[in-house]
């Protein structure tokens, strides 16, 4: 069985940094799209960023500028550097991989808060 797991979230203040790294472990064959997605309470789910297997990368207009996404296929791995963090970043933040056979996966979500 195909799991994701996320680690690196926390809390930080205003300006700081982290990274986010989602890792894949089980029977994968092919993973196509990854993507990071966040949860603020009281809203919809929205992606941050996303990336294809050709490294063709996507952003939120509210990122642009300060978050990366990127991946290791040989590691099977998804990471997002977030950098100059802002209150309204706060959020859980979710890993989505889309991969063969297993289709579309999330992460279990690792929450991010950004507070002085």
């Amino acid at each position: 069985q195909v799991q994701l797991v996320e680690s690196g979230g926390g809390l930080v203040q205003p300006g700081g940094s982290l990274r986010l790294s989602c890792a894949a472990s089980g029977r994968i064959f092919t993973i196509y799209d990854m993507g990071w997605y966040r949860q603020a309470p009281g809203k919809q789910r929205e992606l941050v960023a996303s990336i294809t297997r050709g490294a063709t990368t996507n952003y939120a207009d509210s990122v642009k500028g300060r978050f990366t996404i990127s991946r290791d296929n040989a590691k099977n791995t998804l990471y997002l550097q977030m950098n100059n963090l802002k209150p309204e970043d706060t959020a859980v933040y979710y890993c989505k991989m889309i991969m063969t056979p297993q289709g579309a996966l999330w992460g279990q979500g690792t929450q991010v808060t950004v507070a002085s």
